[in-house]
């Protein structure tokens, strides 16, 4: 990996496009370095990944209604636009537009965050990178090859920001990094040249810078539209810059820029790490995906609390509990602990995009059932229960130095999304525990591997896929860079009949 400093210039500099960040992540994304054996295997895991919880997500309401605004623009007996056949709608037989199909799927697939998760600087979910590359691939016809060299780049474009910039120091949300690296992956999927790509960079950034009041306070739905919204603008930024319409240049580095506004300012210095010409993009091997449906801090937590749950059964019940303290990262204190000083995140009424984010609700609810439904456990009977909401009220967290400098080590082997517990009974025993990573982390108790994510997609489609539909999209992941250009339509899973009411859509302009 070479490191290319990022900094601001003024207009008087003329920086050359070559020395941008823009045409530096161009640059990877024009690389034809071949995509090694263990990262095709590790796309296929998430493409795997993507579905199971895209599927589990089909009836919820944000989906619905992505879809109603998705299926608006459908032609369903010829193509949707003249440019291709246009890309499947997950869980139906119809096809819309390339960026409409990008923006229900990505919704889908957001939904009930539930699917990878890569931590450094900032924080990212690099498979919101697969719907929109996927959409424009079966839009113009590519074959599984090309959607893996696509992907490969969309992964190594948005891990290596998050290693290096912090969007969220200044809260601004985690997918202004989503639309450069998807702008990046639909370049090299369709083998576009440099220039093409730099542009659609850049107009993809422009786009998608929004504050993270989205993932504060009262959280609403838009926590799910945001990154599909961010994959549907890089398309549509792709389609502009192919039409030869240009972006905002320098857009990192220029003196009204996104570095100097909306980051760390005129003086900031950034250490941007890309891959050099013929290096492998390996970087989706070290994103990690979710066996718990919340938040990726808090994974470990949860399988800490369901251990506790089986040793310590007397944690579970309030009366035996003074407090439970977690010491854990900056990040986890202060974006989904106490340390957020959000009243919502201790709120029986609080929305399921609330409680996911809230860690003294999921270690409470964790502890007491000793397992973690991406339905039940967010159920208002569930949060409002009165030994719940004893239990969870008790429960603060603080940040910890230690598990700070863990979370942000470059070092695989230390890097650490968990902490440490000390619950104090009312006996005055303390019990003392700690986590570093989840047991589905690959470093973990029960690392995810091919039959884990299977498992996975089985689990969250049971009752709304037949096992026959299951099988076959299971085979076409299987065959995936054999499958020959023009059917990765074999991609898109059909949920079983009944399962998806257009008629319940709720109406809008379209």
């Amino acid at each position: 990996m070479k490191q290319h400093e990022v900094r601001v210039h003024p207009s008087a500099d003329h920086l050359p496009r070559q020395e941008q960040l823009a045409w530096r992540l161009a640059e990877v994304a024009t690389d034809p370095v071949a995509v090694e054996p263990a990262v095709a295997e590790m796309i296929g895991n998430r493409i795997i990944d993507n579905a199971a919880v895209a599927l589990a997500s089909l009836t919820r309401a944000p989906i619905v209604s992505a879809r109603a605004q998705a299926l608006a623009h459908t032609v369903p007996t010829g193509p949707t636009a003249s440019g291709g056949r246009g890309a499947g709608v997950m869980g139906t037989p119809w096809r819309t537009s390339p960026e409409w199909a990008a923006w229900a799927n990505g919704v889908a697939v957001r939904e009930l965050d539930f699917h990878d998760t890569f931590l450094a600087a900032e924080y990212s979910h690099p498979g919101d990178n697969i719907p929109p590359i996927l959409a424009v691939a079966q839009h113009v016809g590519c074959s599984g090859a090309d959607l893996v060299r696509g992907l490969a780049t969309g992964y190594e474009i948005q891990v290596d920001l998050v290693r290096a910039i912090s969007l969220h120091r200044h809260k601004i949300d985690h997918v202004a990094h989503l639309g450069p690296s998807a702008a990046a992956g639909i370049g090299t999927l369709l083998g576009l040249d440099e220039e093409t790509i730099f542009q659609a960079i850049g107009q993809a950034l422009h786009t998608t810078t929004a504050t993270r009041q989205s993932r504060k306070g009262e959280i609403s739905t838009w926590k799910a539209h945001a990154p599909a919204f961010a994959g549907k603008m890089a398309v549509e930024a792709v389609d502009r810059a192919m039409r030869g319409q240009t972006s905002p240049v320098p857009i990192y580095e220029g003196e009204d820029g996104v570095i100097a506004w909306l980051l760390d300012g005129p003086e900031a210095r950034y250490q941007v790490p890309l891959p050099e010409r013929g290096e492998p993009k390996r970087a989706i091997l070290d994103t990690y995906t979710k066996e718990h449906s919340a938040e990726y801090q808090a994974q470990a937590w949860i399988d800490l609390a369901r251990r506790l749950h089986r040793e310590r059964p007397e944690v579970t019940d309030p009366a035996n509990v003074s407090s439970i303290l977690l010491r854990t990262s900056h990040h986890t204190h202060h974006v989904i602990g106490s340390g957020a000083n959000d009243p919502q995140k201790y709120d029986p009424q609080a929305s399921r995009e609330t409680l996911d984010h809230s860690i003294p609700y999921i270690v409470a609810v964790a502890l007491q059932d000793g397992t973690w439904h991406h339905v039940d456990s967010y159920t208002p009977q569930r949060a409002q229960r009165p030994d719940t909401v004893e239990l969870w009220q008790r429960i603060s967290t603080v940040e910890d130095p230690e598990w700070t400098r863990r979370y942000h080590s470059d070092d695989l082997a230390e890097k650490a999304f968990g902490g440490a517990l000390e619950i104090t009974l009312t006996s005055g025993e303390v019990i003392r525990d700690e986590i570093a990573v989840a047991d589905a982390h690959p470093l973990g108790a029960r690392p995810f591997a091919r039959p884990q994510y299977e498992q996975k997609l089985r689990t969250l489609a049971q009752g709304i896929v037949e096992d026959a539909e299951i099988d076959r999209f299971l085979t076409a992941v299987v065959e995936l860079e054999q499958l020959p250009a023009g059917e990765l339509d074999r991609l898109t899973v059909r949920a079983a009949d009944g399962v998806v009411d257009l008629t319940a859509s709720p109406k809008g302009l379209f």
